[in-house]
């Protein structure tokens, strides 16, 4: 029997000569093996309580198959596992690598188990591993119910294994702006007009709304996103003045609006095009917050340089209450602050270096007689 002792710091120290000759054996013609093998490890002897005494892990059972892998995976592996007693399980597959046969590396630990056993596994599982051949196991497993280390266990480890790795928030977000600048496809048959640069199409009604706006005929569009249809459809086009614009702004879900500002400057009549973007904070999700976000330029700059509208100012806000009338004077028409005068060099103190001394060669202050 191949025999290991285990110290209560958990370090693999004596390795006895029957567990050495055992894998040396094993080793010499494991490239030669065309059939299946599985044995455990176990920490034995063990007392009339269930209680280990010398520490030792020592080889359990070892068994032979003849079909593949996982046509007796259950059948082999399952009746080794003890409810109340931890073991190593090694598993060979079918598959290899230049060093030889590959295994799959079981960790047996039930939560019944006593704890003292617990911790002696977690603390040879490496040097076990490391005396196996760390380059022949293939995939590890723990397992504290036999579900965990079953074959279908087994696959759904697997599966996790390939899956890619759960992304931060940020990473998500890049994700959803990729998303949203995938391109939708519009035929030359198509009466919707397509925004160049943005993710989906304007609707028709939005369009006409935007030239009527254009043309003075209203003061006002809200625009939303229809995600359900990937377009961009008109919401609004009340009558708006700038008390009313507050009520304008949804609560719950984003929205682009333009707003024709009449208002007097200076003794002169104006009216000016305000942009407003508004995203009432985190109430939206990240896929609307960012749809929203990478539709917003290229929806200004089609605005701006096909449909000729000139926006004098673009706001972004998050609830309709900033919108009052002395919030747009002051955007649309910021204070100028007065120029400051440059910075004057401070005179020195008088007659710190004292007065002006004039040096004469002698003589020169002496006067004929």
């Amino acid at each position: 029997m191949f025999v290991t002792k285990a110290v209560s710091q958990g370090y693999i120290t004596d390795l006895f000569l029957e567990l050495k000759q055992f894998l040396k054996c094993w080793k010499a013609q494991r490239d030669s093996i065309h059939q299946n093998y599985v044995f455990t490890l176990n920490l034995q002897p063990l007392n009339s309580d269930n209680i280990c005494v010398t520490e030792q892990l020592a080889l359990g059972e070892t068994r032979q198959a003849s079909k593949t892998w996982d046509q007796e995976y259950d059948s082999l592996v399952l009746p080794l596992l003890q409810d109340d007693l931890p073991s190593y399980i090694l598993y060979r597959l079918d598959s290899s690598n230049n060093q030889g046969y590959e295994w799959i590396f079981m960790a047996w630990s039930p939560d019944h188990s006593p704890v003292r056993h617990k911790m002696l596994y977690a603390a040879t599982r490496a040097t076990l591993k490391k005396e196996f051949g760390g380059g022949l196991i293939k995939d590890e497993l723990f397992g504290t119910t036999k579900e965990d280390v079953s074959l279908s266990g087994y696959k759904k480890y697997l599966v996790t294994k390939a899956a890619p790795l759960p992304l931060t928030a940020a990473e998500e977000e890049l994700r959803q702006i990729k998303l949203s600048e995938v391109q939708t496809d519009i035929s030359v048959d198509t009466k919707q007009q397509t925004l160049q640069g943005v993710a989906f199409p304007m609707h028709g009604d939005a369009f006409e709304a935007l030239k009527r706006f254009r043309d003075k005929q209203v003061n006002y569009v809200q625009l939303e996103i229809d995600f359900a249809k990937e377009l961009i459809r008109l919401s609004n086009t009340e009558p708006t003045e700038v008390k009313d614009l507050p009520k304008r702004i949804p609560t719950e879900s984003a929205r682009y609006h333009f707003f024709r500002y009449n208002h007097s400057h200076e003794g002169d009549y104006l009216e000016s095009t305000v942009f407003i973007y508004s995203m009432p904070g985190y109430k939206c999700s990240i896929k609307e917050r960012m749809l929203y976000s990478s539709c917003k330029n290229p929806l200004v700059d089609m605005v701006e340089n096909n449909m000729q509208i000139d926006i004098l100012k673009k706001l972004e806000i998050e609830s309709g209450e900033e919108l009052t009338g002395d919030f747009l004077y002051e955007e649309v028409h910021p204070k100028q602050h007065a120029h400051k005068q440059a910075f004057a060099k401070p005179k020195g103190p008088a007659g710190k270096k004292g007065g002006r001394r004039i040096t004469r060669p002698p003589g020169d202050g002496e006067e004929d007689d």
